[in-house]
C-alpha cells in the first residue's frame, strides 16, 4: 500500500469528524484526511444558534455521560481528548412530565426508556396490565431474535403503559412509535436482558442493573457555550482537509482503491483515495453503494438494504418568552393519543443553569413532527410558531406571553426509524463490503443508533477498521 495513505470521509457530522480525530491520532503520520460535507455547515445535527442574544441548541441538545456499560461515553472521553472536558455542564433541574389527560404528571422514577421497572410507580401516570407478566419457563427473546418494543411491552405491561409511557419517550428520542421500533436497536440493553430473563419486569431491573449510576451522577451533559465547539475543535484536532459545499456524487473502486466524483454534473471533480468512509444518512450512503462491483451485484444489494431504511422529519421550535409562569421541570413529553401538534418541549432556561437570564426571558423549544404525519409540517414557520405557543399554553394550563423572538430548525429526514431486524441487516451489509471491499466502511446514526455518543463510537470503529484495512497504525 501506498504511503501516505490518502483517506476521504464523507460526511462531516461528528461521525465523520470523530473519525477523523481517530485517524490523526491512530494512522501513520503523513496521512492525508479529506472530509467532504454536502451542505456548507460542518456538525450535521449538532448545531448552536443565537436567539434573543443568548445561545441555543437548533439541533441535539446534550450527551449522555455513560456508555452502556457503565464507562464514560464516547462523547465524553473525546472532548477530554479535545480539550473541552472541563467545560461539560449538566442540568440543574432533571424532572420531567408527561402531558397525559389534559395534566403534567411526573415522568415515574425506575424506568428504562418508559418501561418500568416499578410497576407501582407507573401506576401514577399509566396502570399496568394485571398479572400478564408470567413467567413461562423461559426467556422473553430467543437468542438473536428482535421484535418492535411494543408489542413486547403491549404483551407483558398492557396497552396503557405502551401509550403513556413509552411511545412518549421513544418518539421524544426518534419521532417514531413503539409499535415500530426494533427493540435491539433502541434498547440494547434491555433486549440484552430480555434473552436471559423470564419477566419483562426481571428484564428491566437485570437490566438497570447491568449498568449502575452512583446517587446523584448526572444522566446527561452539555458542553457550555454550546454543542458545536465540540464540533470545531473535533474539526481542528482531526487536521483534515475540509471541503464544504462538496457533494460526492459517486463511488468507483479502483485497482488500488477509490475514485470519487466530487462536485456539479457539468463540472466534475475526480478524486483518487486509499479507502472511504461513509458517514452519511442512508439513502445518499445507497447511492453511492449502488455502483460497487463484486460478486453477484453486491452493490445493488447493499444499496437496497441500506437504502431501505426509513426516516422521519422533524420541526424545532423556540421561543423566547419574557417571564413566563414556568414549572420547575426540565420540559414535558406528549403522548401521541393527546392529539397535540407537539410530542416534547424543553424549557431551557430551567433546565440548564448556566443558560438562566437575569432579565428573566426564558427560552423554550417544541418538537413537532412525527414519523408517519409528516403533513404536520408542511406549514409556515409562522403557523409552526403560533400552533406551538398556543399549546404550551394548553399543557400548562396558562396563557403565555407573547415571545420576543422565534427560531424554527426544519431537520428533513432526520431521524432513522429502525425496525426490527435492523442490527442484522446492517451486520450483514458490512460483513459483505469487509469481504469485498475492505477499504470501505459505513458509519454514523443509520446503522449504530441515534446521540452522540453513539455517532462518536461508529466513527472512531470505523476508523479504526480503515486502518487495519489499510495496514495498521502508527
Amino acid at each position: 500500500m501506498r504511503q501516505p495513505w490518502r483517506v476521504a470521509i464523507v460526511g462531516g457530522g461528528i461521525t465523520g469528524l470523530a473519525a477523523a480525530v481517530r485517524l490523526a491520532d491512530r494512522a501513520p503520520a503523513g496521512t492525508e484526511v479529506t472530509v467532504y460535507e454536502q451542505s456548507g455547515v460542518l456538525g450535521g445535527k449538532l448545531r448552536t444558534g443565537e436567539l434573543a442574544g443568548g445561545p441555543v441548541e437548533f439541533g441535539a441538545e446534550s450527551f449522555l455521560m455513560r456508555d452502556p456499560a457503565g464507562g464514560e461515553s464516547a462523547v465524553v472521553t473525546l472532548a477530554r481528548r479535545l480539550g473541552l472536558a472541563g467545560d461539560i455542564v449538566h442540568p440543574s433541574v432533571g424532572q420531567a412530565a408527561l402531558a397525559v389527560d389534559g395534566e403534567l404528571r411526573p415522568v415515574p422514577g425506575g424506568t428504562l426508556v418508559g418501561v418500568p421497572g416499578d410497576l407501582a410507580k407507573a401506576a401514577a401516570v399509566a396502570e399496568p396490565a394485571a398479572d400478564a407478566d408470567r413467567d413461562a419457563g423461559r426467556p422473553l427473546l430467543a437468542p438473536g431474535a428482535d421484535v418492535s418494543v411494543g408489542a413486547l411491552v403491549r404483551a407483558r405491561f398492557g396497552d396503557a403503559v405502551v401509550d403513556r409511557l413509552v411511545d412518549p419517550m421513544l418518539g421524544g428520542v426518534y419521532a417514531g412509535r413503539a409499535d415500530d421500533l426494533s427493540l435491539a436497536t433502541t434498547m440494547p440493553a434491555l433486549a440484552r436482558a430480555a434473552r436471559v430473563e423470564h419477566t419483562l419486569l426481571g428484564a428491566v431491573r437485570a437490566a438497570q442493573a447491568a449498568a449502575p449510576r452512583a446517587p446523584g451522577e448526572p444522566v446527561f451533559g452539555t458542553l457550555a457555550g454550546g454543542l458545536s465547539r465540540l464540533v470545531e475543535a473535533a474539526a481542528t484536532a482531526g487536521g483534515a482537509t475540509i471541503r464544504r459545499t462538496a457533494a460526492v456524487r459517486e463511488l468507483t473502486p479502483t485497482a488500488t482503491g477509490w475514485r470519487l466524483t466530487v462536485g456539479p454534473t457539468r463540472d466534475p471533480e475526480r478524486v483518487d483515495a486509499d479507502a472511504v468512509l461513509l458517514a452519511v444518512p442512508a439513502r445518499p450512503a445507497a447511492r453511492l453503494l449502488a455502483g460497487l462491483d463484486g460478486p453477484a451485484g453486491l452493490g445493488a444489494g447493499v444499496a437496497a438494504t441500506v437504502g431501505a431504511l426509513d426516516y422521519a422529519s422533524v420541526a424545532l421550535v423556540t421561543l423566547a418568552l419574557p417571564r413566563p409562569e414556568l414549572p420547575a421541570l426540565s420540559g414535558f413529553l406528549v403522548p401521541a393519543t393527546e392529539g397535540l401538534l407537539i410530542k416534547a418541549s424543553t424549557f431551557f432556561t430551567t433546565k440548564w443553569g448556566h443558560l438562566a437570564r437575569p432579565d428573566g426571558l426564558a427560552l423554550v423549544r417544541a418538537s413537532v413532527g412525527r414519523y408517519g404525519e409528516e403533513a404536520s409540517l408542511q406549514v409556515t414557520d409562522d403557523d409552526l410558531v403560533e400552533a406551538v405557543h398556543r399549546e404550551l399554553s394548553k399543557v400548562l394550563g396558562t396563557p403565555l406571553p407573547a415571545p420576543v423572538a422565534s427560531h424554527v430548525q426544519r431537520w428533513g429526514g432526520a431521524l432513522p426509524q429502525y425496525t426490527p431486524g435492523h442490527l442484522d441487516r446492517v451486520a450483514a451489509v458490512r460483513a459483505a463490503l469487509r469481504g469485498a471491499h475492505p477499504t470501505l466502511a459505513l458509519a454514523g446514526a443509520g446503522y449504530d443508533g441515534v446521540g452522540i455518543p453513539v455517532c462518536v463510537r461508529s466513527g472512531e470503529t470505523a476508523a479504526e477498521e480503515i486502518i487495519t484495512a489499510l495496514g495498521g497504525s502508527a
